[in-house]
């Protein structure tokens, strides 16, 4: 029983690592376009800033905290 309820854990933590992976190469994807853009300066620095966290967290594998950062330059652009 508890080999089982380990492997579904296991299992289930590899499918929300890919999803966060995803999410966050998609959200550095719109952070980037957003940048190309003429925002204002005050957007421009929080875009630059979750863009350099998010890419960083992504180096190092930590996809939740590049999500946290791609939800961060959500909130900037108010989506």
């Amino acid at each position: 029983m508890r080999l089982t309820l380990c492997l579904l854990a296991c299992l289930a933590a590899g499918a929300a690592r890919a999803d966060d992976e995803s999410e966050c190469r998609d959200g550095i994807t719109m952070i980037r376009a957003e940048l190309a853009k003429p925002p204002a300066e005050s957007l421009q620095r929080s875009l630059r800033k979750a863009l350099r966290v998010a890419e960083r967290e992504q180096g190092e594998g930590e996809f939740n905290e590049c999500v946290d950062a791609v939800r961060d330059a959500r909130k900037a652009l108010g989506r």
